[in-house]
């Protein structure tokens, strides 16, 4: 398998990874992160500002499911960029610089961060969760190359 697919699949495992992790938690613990609410109104206002009606109910839950998991996968495809040695240590540092991400841009770019910020408790768990996208995603392309 050509080196940019594995990268591309690796990151796709650490995207399904980071989406399952969230819709668990979600479901057991009140202040777990709501990314997707984060998404749902950045989708929205997106499409608006583009002169678009945005979709509504479950199309647009379809729809930012599918721009998450896609955006997500793009940027954990970048850990498998360089060699296997410190493949982990990349997933750490992108699962971390994504997750720091979604804490400090959504209120800079005018969206509401309460989902992601409701608590102390609320932003490690998202930060962490990026984390653990990332560290799947590595294993995952480390585990291909190994083929």
């Amino acid at each position: 398998m050509m080196l940019l697919n594995k990268n591309m699949l690796g990151g796709l495992i650490g995207a399904a990874v980071l989406n399952l992790i969230h819709t668990v938690a979600k479901r057991m613990d009140p202040l777990a992160p709501e990314v997707d609410k984060l998404g749902e109104e950045a989708l929205s206002k997106a499409v608006s500002a583009a002169g678009l009606e945005p979709p509504t109910g479950s199309r647009l839950v379809a729809a930012t499911l599918g721009a998450d998991i896609a955006s997500n996968a793009a940027l954990y495809s970048l850990i498998g960029i360089g060699g296997k040695k410190h493949m982990l240590a990349r997933g750490v540092l992108v699962g971390a610089a994504v997750g720091l991400g979604t804490l400090t841009i959504p209120g800079k770019a005018g969206l509401d961060d309460t989902p992601v910020k409701k608590s102390r408790r609320t932003e490690i768990m998202t930060v962490a969760w990026y984390v653990l996208g990332g560290l799947a995603a590595a294993a995952a392309i480390k585990a291909m190359r190994k083929g």
